[in-house]
């Protein structure tokens, strides 16, 4: 999930803290969402019980999905015994993170909102600057999403659901123009009639790349059927053509370089998708990286099965 290049306004602090007595910038990616619990350079002091909890939320990509699913759990569990530090937080929040990263099971994403709502409810954050902090966000996706279950009495968690519903009907209405890697133009609005899979990622992010072949798949099942899948990067054009040739993706790949596609749909994390049918209405998204039966998913609320 999801440290993502931002524009001034949106940036946010970038290493998440997932290594005892070390800590990561912007060049040393683990997640590719951004975390906003502390300053980027900030060393974290880890206790004795928290900094294996930290070495394990490091290693979890490393693991096979079947095991990683289990153990996300069982971290989510650990961090719910820890005394109540700033640290606790983190670490329910890093790996909230990381647990939408695929298809791990409802039971374990329960645990996970559980564990987040209950370190935020222990020790509640305050907005900075008018941002809302993280976590509440992380919380309010989870549920909207994920469709786990979680309660939160607290003002920021509040607006953190209105400022999902209010993202979700500008999307709705969004339009945008945009150049492919070939020169050609894509308008979302002159697309109706298709259902159109819209998929935020970078050359730099590891669950990006993971769910490719999944979407190269799925280009070809379903293209004859009206499906465009159209990806958006903000990266340069010299930096995506070699990756997209190496990776013999043959769906659209549009740059974004300016970000303002990217600020219009609200992007703080990728990969992100959004799925609109045939009349342009928006009727899925998710907030991490998706599996091909999530995908299906996805594409069956737009009426392609």
């Amino acid at each position: 999930m999801k440290m993502i290049k931002l524009s001034s306004r949106l940036r946010v602090a970038a290493a998440v803290v997932l290594a005892a007595g070390l800590y990561f910038s912007a060049a040393g990616l683990f997640l590719s969402r951004p975390a906003s619990l502390r300053a980027q350079g900030e060393k974290i002091v880890w206790s004795d019980r928290e900094k294996p909890i930290a070495e394990h939320i490091r290693g979890l990509r490393g693991l096979p999905d079947d095991v990683r699913a289990g153990a996300t759990k069982k971290l989510a569990l650990e961090i719910r015994q820890l005394p109540v530090t700033p640290n606790k937080l983190r670490l329910a929040n890093s790996l909230a993170m990381l647990s939408t990263e695929g298809d791990f099971g409802h039971e374990m994403l329960q645990e996970v909102a559980t564990t987040l709502a209950a370190a935020l409810r222990e020790q509640p954050l305050q907005a900075q600057k008018g941002q809302l902090p993280r976590p509440y966000v992380e919380l309010a996706e989870l549920i909207r999403y994920e469709h786990v279950e979680a309660t939160l009495d607290d003002p920021q968690f509040a607006a953190a659901i209105s400022k999902i519903a209010a993202d979700n009907e500008r999307r709705e209405q969004a339009d945008f123009t945009l150049a492919d890697l070939g020169g050609k133009i894509w308008t979302l609005k002159e697309l109706r009639g298709k259902v159109v899979l819209l998929n935020f990622w970078a050359t730099w992010c590891p669950p990006c790349r993971k769910e490719m072949p999944d979407l190269e798949t799925l280009n070809q099942q379903f293209k004859d059927q009206g499906l465009v899948i159209l990806a958006i990067s903000d990266e340069d054009a010299g930096k995506v053509k070699p990756f997209i040739a190496q990776q013999k993706v043959t769906y659209p790949i549009l740059l974004d370089p300016g970000r303002k596609v990217n600020e219009l749909f609200q992007i703080e994390g990728i990969p992100k998708t959004f799925v609109y049918d045939r009349n342009g209405k928006l009727v899925a998204q998710s907030i991490d990286m998706r599996t091909r039966r999530q995908f299906l998913e996805m594409l069956a609320q737009a009426g392609l099965k």
